[in-house]
């Protein structure tokens, strides 16, 4: 492997950990490579069929067509296709540089950073201009191919070879020595100031990986790729912490951990190391586990623990396989050379036996929920999915109830009782709701698999011609709460309806005149005290509640919303669903059984440990925060993350600090673990690597969740200011502290890796949780603050800055299969700009969670006709939609990049959203185009400002 630029390395190159490849599956290496580079063309067997579509609408002289090409005002220079005839035939391209060889802050065609020589690379003159050269191999020199798995190679290789300890009873022979107390790292993270307003921003800088860890040589106890915690898991905000308190706030950048301990719904999709001897050696004084970073004193019968210096025993069976009666070589022990292990649990991590799993349905039978098609569609959906529910175990139990403005119990037989029929028992006492019979509420699915077939069958007939339109759902989650709290478990509430009778009863608070006002906060405040306390009582005896949301009326979700906040739950929100539309009914069905086939954990808790010196201070998620430092999830989901705040409360003397995120839980299956990430960070004493190692994409997450929490509380106004204040306050400090106060002849100066921010930040304004509008109802912006305060860091970043694809033109490479890793590729990303919409084309925008396709006015029948199949613009079917399947080549490279973006397993995320595609006609409906354009961020819409505007305040601010 290429060591270039990295710190010297402690290790031979002939050790055998360095042949270990830093892009295992599951750890740092993202599924998709970028694509191949300028000039590749994928020729498919021949299929290709060329047409010129711009041909038969105008003759392009050469650049005219700049608003897709070249550098336009409203953004930076566009990646451009690969050279040689576009799909579409517009235009030859300028030739450029290669997709993802583009470098933070780089001008095109300007200076090569990597000419200044190997190693770390000369810092530029100040304001030279030179892109973002790191250290580190991760950012490659413009023109130079990214090589594949970045992130993982970045992240791991700079960990490679570090830290060897004095030979050990079963060492490898010739284990390399440390040298004497491992120093600081010399040169961390160079700082490369840029112009933001002289060198635009390019979205394709969001797609680079965070700045590398470079810790000091010898830091690990093995030289393990693996041994630091790849970015997918925790990414801190900050890849160089400051010394002390002062030095922090001096920078004015937040230190925060972001936290997604799952990448997949399924735990067959990213595999982590398992340590299954239930040897688990943990430090007697802060409770952290052994890791990578510890060290081994006493001939290796003792070690030092990295977070609080303690020195432990080793257990005598750390070097012992009971099972095999034959000692083990420790130096092969996942603990030692994985940031990311997961421990089976012994008998004392548990409390009780391993609880069941356990799902009680609440659905809502009242006429709004039946009169749409609910309650059918999501009877048919877990009656299809029974099989996915995890059951490895055989113990899992469900349960059902109904509401209208009663409750309805079912007591379903087991299989075995041949006379069995399920009864349904009516319980109209809302205030005190009893449990009709104690038993067969909750039953096993395996013993009464056929019984809850046949319930499920029938359910829907019980109620299709209920004209009840009361829903006491505050009553029935009582009551479910008292059935299931014995075992815990979780609740799923699919409900159309207002609960407007019995516990919990809310108003139609909706009030037009209030949005866009200062009093609009007033809707997004819980509208009854008791959806708070209820769901603090639900996580005290391990019940989570997910809520499924679909009224065409108001709903209250800000209200409904806090019982998944408090429960490690989620709130899923249909706004205007009905199974009429196949569209609707397809997507719900489809997330629905995703959703009942994730693995769980149970009777969790998480917990982050660190260094003396650091403590968490506060923490942001969808759990329950029972003591200082311990969050409660009576259900663990997969498609969650979560912030930590940092506080460093005594200055750190080492050369480098270690954060350990440990989740107790209880698997699906019945079995007691713990997921361990460690992941360690280099010390400094110098703002310049703070700034040159902080992490934007991080950074934003964490004041997404700030601004929700300041939503919440103040209202949207404050959150806004804060959002604006805390830029101004960055750039200020950089101006101040780095740039020697020299605005740069006008410019706007800041780190080349933190050039995404300004348009970050103002896409968070913009997002429709907390834009300032009179349009956008409360319901709406409820359900867009719990996306911002749950969604893992990749998808954040897509909701708060979309992606747009330019299709009719994409280069060959894109829509087809890579060849090196079968991956679709993906045309390269555009700015958000309007000015990037030709007349003639067809776009993606994709915010992870709704996909418009924009279809020009001026778009040529032939396009038409390939994708759509339609030659008049005018019959083209706009709104909610889906793609005919065609047999040409275009249409299959469309449609492969519309289900390519909504692939989350490749960006090593989990989720089950699948995103409504919407078609829409640049002269077509108004409301949907002016609901597409509201994506566009850099643009001025609604009461926003447009990126220049934003840019120009900025600037006026930083003064």
């Amino acid at each position: 492997m290429a060591q270039d630029g990295y710190p010297p390395q402690g290790y031979p190159p002939q050790d055998p950990y360095a042949e270990q490849s830093p892009s295992q599956p599951g750890f740092g290496a993202p599924a998709t490579s970028p694509p191949p580079p300028a000039g590749h063309v994928e020729h498919d067997g021949g299929k290709k069929k060329k047409r010129g579509y711009a041909a038969q609408a105008y003759d392009f002289g050469a650049g005219a067509n700049s608003a897709l090409g070249g550098q336009t005002q409203g953004g930076g220079p566009a990646f451009q296709p690969p050279p040689g005839p576009a799909y579409g035939g517009y235009q030859a391209q300028p030739e450029a540089a290669p997709y993802g060889a583009q470098q933070y802050g780089a001008p095109v065609g300007g200076p090569d950073p990597a000419a200044a020589g190997p190693g770390y690379a000369s810092p530029a003159p100040y304001g030279g201009g030179v892109g973002y050269q790191n250290p580190a191999a991760g950012y490659p020199g413009p023109g130079a191919p990214q090589a594949p798995g970045i992130a993982g190679i970045t992240q791991g290789m700079g960990q490679m070879g570090m830290g060897g300890q004095p030979p050990l009873p079963g060492a490898q022979p010739g284990q390399p020595q440390p040298p004497a107390g491992a120093a600081r790292p010399a040169v961390l993270n160079q700082l490369y100031p840029t112009d933001l307003l002289n060198q635009p921003f390019n979205v394709a800088e969001l797609d680079l990986p965070p700045p590398p860890i470079i810790l000091p040589p010898n830091s690990s106890v093995t030289p393990s790729p693996d041994a630091n915690c790849p970015p997918k898991y925790v990414r801190s905000t900050l890849n160089a912490v400051p010394t002390t308190h002062s030095l922090l706030k001096k920078s004015k950048l937040p230190f925060a951990l972001v936290i997604q301990p799952y990448t997949s719904l399924h735990d067959v999709d990213d595999p982590v190391p398992i340590v299954q001897d239930q040897v688990i050696s943990r430090c007697r004084r802060c409770r952290s586990y052994i890791n990578p970073y510890v060290t081994f004193l006493d001939h290796g019968h003792r070690w030092r623990c990295n977070m609080c210096n303690l020195t432990n025993d080793v257990p005598q069976a750390f070097d012992w396989d009971a099972a095999a009666q034959k000692s083990v070589d420790r130096w092969q022990r996942p603990e030692l050379n994985h940031a990311v292990v997961e421990f089976v649990a012994p008998q004392e991590y548990m409390v009780r036996p391993p609880q069941p799993l356990v799902y009680l349905f609440l659905f809502d039978v009242s006429y709004a929920s039946v009169s749409c098609g609910l309650l059918a569609t999501s009877a048919r959906t877990i009656l299809d999915s029974l099989n996915r529910l995890p059951n490895a175990d055989r113990r899992t139990r469900v349960g059902f109830m109904a509401v209208d403005s009663s409750l309805h119990y079912f007591a379903v037989p087991k299989d075995s009782d041949e006379n069995g029929e399920t009864q349904m028992l009516v319980v109209s006492d809302l205030d005190e709701p009893f449990l009709p019979i104690p038993q067969e509420l909750l039953v096993p699915l395996s013993e009464s698999r056929l019984s809850v077939e046949k319930f499920l069958t029938t359910l829907p007939a019980m109620f299709q011609s209920n004209q009840n339109s009361g829903s006491c759902m505050g009553s029935a989650l009582r009551a479910g709460h008292k059935l299931i709290s014995p075992l815990g478990g979780k609740i799923v509430v699919i409900t159309a309806s207002l609960p407007n009778v019995g516990y919990g009863k809310l108003e139609m608070r909706e009030d037009k005149k209030l949005l866009g006002t200062s009093k609009e906060s007033a809707l997004l405040q819980t509208g009854n005290s008791f959806y708070k306390s209820f769901a603090v009582e639900c996580s005290k005896n391990q019940v989570s509640i997910d809520m499924f949301l679909f009224s065409s009326q108001y709903q209250d979700v800000a209200s409904l919303s806090n019982l998944p906040r408090y429960t490690g739950g989620q709130t899923y929100f249909y706004p205007g669903w009905n199974a009429g539309r196949s569209e609707d009914a397809i997507k719900f069905a489809t997330e629905f059984s995703d959703y009942l086939s994730a693995e769980i954990g149970l009777e969790a808790v998480l917990r982050v440990r660190a260094t003396t010196g650091l403590r968490m201070s506060t923490f942001y998620g969808n759990f329950f925060n029972r003591s200082s430092d311990l969050c409660a999830f009576p259900a663990f989901p997969r498609d969650q993350s979560y912030v930590v705040e940092v506080a460093i409360d005594e200055s750190l003397t080492k050369n480098f600090v270690c954060m350990q995120t440990a989740v107790l839980h209880t698997t699906s299956n019945g079995e007691r673990r713990i997921r361990v990430m460690t992941l360690s960070l280099p010390t400094t004493t110098n703002l310049a690597d703070v700034y040159a190692s902080a992490d934007q994409c991080a950074i934003t997450t964490f004041f997404s969740h700030k601004a929700v929490e300041r939503a919440l509380s103040s209202g949207l106004e404050p959150a806004r200011e804060a959002l604006q204040s805390k830029l101004v306050e960055l750039l200020q400090t950089f101006k101040k502290e780095l740039a020697g106060g020299n605005s740069g002849g006008g410019g706007l100066q800041f780190p080349a890796n933190l050039r995404g921010l300004p348009v970050l930040f103002l896409g968070l304004i913009k997002n429709v949780g907390l834009r300032k509008s009179a349009q956008i109802p409360s319901d709406l912006r409820s359900a867009a603050l719990c996306q911002l305060s749950t969604l893992p860091l990749p998808l954040l970043m897509q909701y708060i800055y979309p992606r747009l694809y330019s299709l009719h033109d994409m280069p060959d490479n894109a829509g087809v299969p890579d060849p090196e890793t079968s991956q679709i590729v993906l045309p390269p990303p555009l700015n958000l700009s309007s000015e990037r919409l030709a007349p003639y084309g067809l776009y993606l925008i994709d915010d992870g969670q709704t996909q418009f396709l924009w279809v020009g006015r001026d778009a040529v029948p032939q396009l038409l006709a390939d994708v759509f199949d339609v030659g008049d613009r005018t019959k083209l079917k706009v709104g909610k939609s889906t793609l005919p399947e065609l047999d040409n080549d275009f249409n299959e490279r469309v449609r492969a990049v519309i289900m390519k973006s909504r692939d989350y397993r490749s960006r090593g995320v989990g989720s089950i959203v699948v995103p409504h595609l919407y078609v829409i006609r640049e002269d077509g409906d108004p409301s949907l185009k002016l609901w597409a354009q509201t994506l566009l961020v850099e643009d001025r819409a609604d009461q926003g400002m447009s990126f220049q505007q934003w840019m120009g305040t900025l600037r006026e601010k930083v003064g």
